[in-house]
């Protein structure tokens, strides 16, 4: 087994077992991982077009339902209640969501070619200029369109919100809709012209959707921010396009009103 799943494999288990000894998770969360190695099985040890496409199906619907938080099993500790980092803020809330990060995992032992080789050099290059320029044109569009302030503050909930965003937040949506919906998309359509770049559009496109539920402005804003971490993505690899995701979510945090302003 390569040394990518091994790793996986045992942050997966570091990670779930202390949470079922202290009670987090329940027995219905046995179905849920059932179905995932299912999935699982039927997408990397299958080659039958119909038991592959089974196989995505399945973790779609999975997935859908874990980063919803529909799936029964899951107890989530709730670490920020209705803090208002800023008196025009929004109250801000925030759990330790143990059923969202199992999409990115799935992904990484399912579907590692999400995982493409680009040269360090190359990487640090896409990150320092997409970071700055990803951050400074969202940032910007999301204060004229009157959503956030500029704050610069550092709560003392900073360092748990700082670690729940990287490892929870964004490396699982960065391995789904970079990895798994762009990087699938451009193998999938590689017959196309501009594959890569519709791929790009139709993930950012999806990451934009993702957002609808926080109001139009917000799913624009997303949509914005996914074409840089598409971008990122695509010249520079996974962790650029996840330095690039964290780098503008935690500007937005320690820099601008956060959530939002409050209305």
């Amino acid at each position: 087994m390569p040394a990518l799943r091994w790793s996986t494999l045992t942050l997966l288990t570091l990670g779930y077992c202390p949470a079922l000894v202290y009670g987090q998770l329940s027995t219905p969360v046995v179905v849920t991982f059932g179905l995932l190695i299912m999935a699982g099985i039927c997408v990397s040890h299958f080659t039958h077009l119909a038991v592959r496409t089974l196989g995505h199906a399945l973790f779609i619907a999975l997935a859908a339902g874990l980063a919803s938080h529909w799936l029964p099993g899951f107890f989530s500790a709730r670490v920020i209640t209705a803090v208002r980092f800023t008196p025009e803020a929004a109250p801000y809330s925030m759990y330790l969501n143990l059923d969202k990060p199992l999409i990115g995992f799935w992904i990484a032992l399912a579907c590692p070619w999400v995982f493409t080789a680009v040269a360090l050099r190359r990487a640090v290059i896409v990150t320092s200029v997409m970071l700055p320029v990803a951050t400074v044109v969202c940032l910007i569009t999301a204060m004229s369109m009157s959503l956030i302030g500029w704050t610069p503050k550092w709560p003392e909930q900073g360092g748990i919100w700082a670690l729940n965003n990287l490892l929870l937040v964004t490396l699982t949506e960065e391995l789904v809709f970079r990895g798994y919906l762009q990087g699938g998309l451009t193998r999938l359509l590689k017959r196309m012209p501009y594959h890569e770049t519709l791929a790009l559009l139709l993930a950012s496109l999806a990451f934009g959707l993702s957002h609808l539920g926080a109001g139009w402005q917000w799913a624009a804003l997303a949509g914005m921010a996914g074409l840089g971490y598409g971008i990122a993505y695509r010249f520079g690899g996974l962790p650029a396009a996840v330095i690039t995701h964290f780098g503008l979510n935690l500007a937005h945090f320690i820099l601008f009103t956060y959530p939002m302003f409050d209305r």
